[in-house]
């Protein structure tokens, strides 16, 4: 197999990890649009001027209202839903969690795509069965006696245990820097040499990497990169390219340096600064790069998606000990620790409510993934990681704690980048409610963007009553827009809401959504309700 990613001219990749993107677009979101709303307005949903939205869209503008009594806030929402969208399926629920009762619905019921709203879901499961202080290892283990002068007489193992954090978003100094750790680790247990093999451990998980649902498109784009219980840098590898001083090939380099990837490169310095490179992977275990590159450039980066993760997070730790002066003679393969092996060192991860903030603040499909399978496992780690124990393990959850209908769910992976998901707005509302008066419901609203402020709502909703206040999470693909959350209205009330969208005219869906957002924010309760 053949995977091929071609380039930018001149210009370095940055990651694009999230579902909350367009998926014909893999390399960066979509520049979304900043939209100034009156402080007050009147109870009539008025057109503006549209504001442009990015190369191609153009997103005009809702007015919020300031309803005062629920059925002036039922009459202003839906006014709002029928005012713009003119084709698709709306899911739209809202509930006070101070009083018990349901302010709004429509199509509650309907069973629709729920892109990263899925994410909540994934949230609450894995704090439910884990708990917000859990925190996961990346093992090392030595199936052999360690003899006098640091020679480990057998294999040494890397077990992975789904850790998501195993990147430079919790492990600063680069793409490397979990790896380089661990290697010290090693270094300072006393291992020098190991006359057996490297063996990668990523048993925690199913075999498969990539989830049912996932579209053929989205393969090498970086928010749908492969998962592995033994996964690291979230499965991209840096491709680093330099132009020579003395002309010539020019320096290709990875990162993070690994053993599990080969590179063949036929770039060549020219004159000028001019650069075009192509990478591309060929099987599993070979980058090739071609292209050129002027020799006043200072050098470009670009990113791949891995295809084999704990193949090259074991290699990775390979150069890493060898870079400590470790010797392994033997080769890198993947296998199961041996029940007779002896734990070296450990990698712990950041507690689970960090790494579920880091996953719904920036829609970190590679986390959701990961988090999901986890939660199948338990605290105990005696399941196997796999979508149909997560979905079976979501289901009794949601049935027997939450108390959503037994088919109001459908789950085939823990982001909600699969086209087989399906959730209904009142599930999404349900489990709202539940997370609200859970244990770790801190951890869980603590976790979600806040509007006009935060990752993925700072430009929504600003200047309006929600800003500072509407804290929720965003689900955005071609077909699908969502917001899922909490907000505090104008009388103190808390208010629980699920607002989908699935059609192809999300724009204008998306512009209600920032609508309804600041009416419920503003909405107060009359005393006779």
């Amino acid at each position: 197999m053949v995977g091929t990613w071609l380039v930018a001219l001149c210009a370095p990749i940055s990651f694009a990890r999230a579902a909350d993107v367009p998926v014909s677009s893999a390399l960066a979101p979509v520049a979304q649009s900043r939209t100034r709303q009156p402080t007050r307005a009147k109870r009539v949903a008025k057109r503006s001027r549209p504001v442009r939205a990015n190369r191609a869209a153009v997103v005009p503008t809702l007015h919020f209202t300031t309803p005062t009594g629920a059925s002036a806030l039922r009459s202003d929402l839906g006014t709002l839903l029928d005012s713009r969208t003119k084709a698709g399926t709306w899911g739209a629920i809202v509930v006070s969690l101070s009083r018990g009762d349901t302010l709004f619905t429509r199509g509650a019921d309907e069973h629709l795509v729920p892109a990263s709203t899925m994410k909540l879901f994934t949230s609450a499961i894995a704090l439910e069965r884990l708990g917000p202080e859990h925190m996961f290892s990346t093992d090392v283990l030595r199936d052999g006696k360690l003899e006098l002068g640091g020679v480990v007489r057998g294999n040494l193992v890397l077990r992975g245990d789904g850790d998501p954090a195993m990147s430079p978003r919790f492990v600063h100094g680069g793409p490397g820097a979990s790896m380089a750790m661990l290697a010290q680790f090693t270094a300072g247990a006393g291992i020098k040499h190991v006359t057996g093999d490297l063996i990668a451990d990523a048993s925690a998980f199913e075999s498969r990497t990539i989830p049912d649902g996932w579209l053929s498109r989205y393969a090498g784009a970086g928010y749908a990169a492969p998962f592995s219980a033994l996964s690291l840098n979230e499965n991209i590898v840096i491709v680093g390219v330099t132009p020579s001083k003395s002309g010539g090939e020019a320096l290709v380099y990875l990162e993070p340096a690994t053993r599990g990837l080969a590179i063949t490169s036929t770039v060549r310095t020219i004159a000028g600064t001019s650069t075009r490179i192509r990478a591309r992977r060929l099987g599993e275990d070979r980058v090739i790069v071609s292209g050129t590159i002027g020799a006043r450039s200072s050098g470009v980066r670009y990113q791949l998606v891995v295809a084999d993760p704990p193949t090259f997070t074991a290699g990775a730790f390979r150069s890493a000990l060898e870079a400590q002066g470790i010797v392994v003679d033997g080769v890198i393969r993947t296998g199961r620790t041996p029940l007779t092996a002896t734990l070296v060192t450990s990698m712990p991860s950041p507690p689970l409510a960090r790494l579920i903030s880091m996953m719904n603040r920036e829609s970190i499909n590679h986390y959701a993934e990961l988090l999901w399978r986890d939660a199948a496992r338990g605290a105990d780690r005696l399941a196997i990681g796999s979508a149909v124990n997560a979905s079976a393990t979501l289901h009794d959850f949601l049935v027997h704690k939450v108390g959503a209908a037994a088919d109001a769910v459908t789950s085939t992976d823990g982001s909600g980048l699969s086209v087989l998901d399906r959730v209904t707005a009142r599930s999404l509302v349900q489990l709202l409610s539940h997370a609200h008066h859970a244990t770790w419901g801190s951890a869980f609203h603590a976790s979600l963007p806040v509007a006009g402020e935060s990752e993925l709502l700072r430009h929504r909703m600003r200047t309006t009553p929600a800003q500072g206040n509407l804290h929720a999470k965003t689900g955005t693909t071609n077909d699908v827009i969502g917001l899922s959350g909490y907000v505090t209205a104008e009388n103190g009330e808390i208010l629980a809401f699920a607002f989908l969208y699935n059609g192809n005219d999300r724009w204008h869906a998306r512009e209600t959504i920032d609508a309804m957002g600041p009416t419920m924010a503003a909405w107060s309760r009359e005393a006779r309700d």
